[in-house]
């Protein structure tokens, strides 16, 4: 089993999580405007309708994992596999992986193993989570500065527990393009259509938001109570 050495102590491959809260919701944005937000990775978005790519806002509260208890949140993209061509159908959209264009955390100790694993953009945030309640809430700041308030109102539960199919996510650090294989399993899965409100602050990402059409209605959010997540090692494209 590889392992690598972060901080002084050693992290074993494939890095677990053992429980986690997500929330994420997707939105449909225009194509041409988010391949100009990940023009630099080398990749391209995957068209769920002509001219229609997806951005993924998710936030996640880290609760038992290889990298310690934190918060985080995540800007993506949906985007093709590296090398594929032409139309992508349902079929091909099966295979579409989530390229992280952004991913603050607000622990120091996940920020260099994400980076120095995976080669995920992780940044340091104050990442304030309100869980407890219904209504699942994230406000997100950087530098002192709002980035977004982003509220998800809970849908229908999903019923038992699910494996989700295994999904390649792609990073982009110091001109290295990667493939890092990535698999969930959740318990407690709820979704819904549309099911949140966002509201954008003042730094540059929520002008990146602002450029891509946000704040609209989304495509549709998902609570997921329990989470469980595998991550292996990353590849390089």
């Amino acid at each position: 089993m590889a392992s690598h050495l972060i901080q002084g102590r050693t992290v074993g491959m494939p890095v677990r999580v053992r429980d986690a809260e997500v929330c994420s919701v997707l939105y449909p944005v225009r194509a041409d405007a988010a391949r100009a937000v990940i023009a630099y990775s080398g990749l391209d978005v995957a068209e769920v309708l002509p001219g229609k790519a997806v951005c993924v806002l998710l936030f996640v509260d880290y609760r038992d994992g290889d990298l310690d208890t934190y918060h985080e949140f995540g800007m993506a993209f949906l985007v093709r596999p590296p090398g594929s061509s032409g139309s992508m159908g349902p079929a091909e959209l099966r295979r579409a992986g989530v390229f992280v264009h952004w991913l603050p955390v607000d622990q120091q100790f996940t920020l260099e193993a994400g980076r120095t694993l995976w080669g995920f953009p992780k940044e340091l945030a104050d990442i304030e989570l309100r869980l407890s309640s219904p209504y699942k809430r994230c406000i997100l700041r950087k530098d002192g500065r709002l980035v977004l308030d982003l509220l998800i109102k809970p849908g229908v539960p999903v019923p038992g527990g699910a494996a989700m199919a295994p999904l390649d996510a792609y990073t982009h650090r110091d001109g290295v393009t990667r493939r890092v294989p990535w698999s969930v399993r959740a318990r407690g899965a709820r979704v819904r259509p549309g099911g949140a409100l966002i509201r954008l602050g003042n730094h540059p990402i929520a002008k990146e938001l602002s450029e891509l059409g946000l704040p609209k209605r989304a495509l549709f959010s998902t609570t997921i109570s329990h989470a469980e997540m595998i991550f292996g090692e990353a590849r390089e494209t």
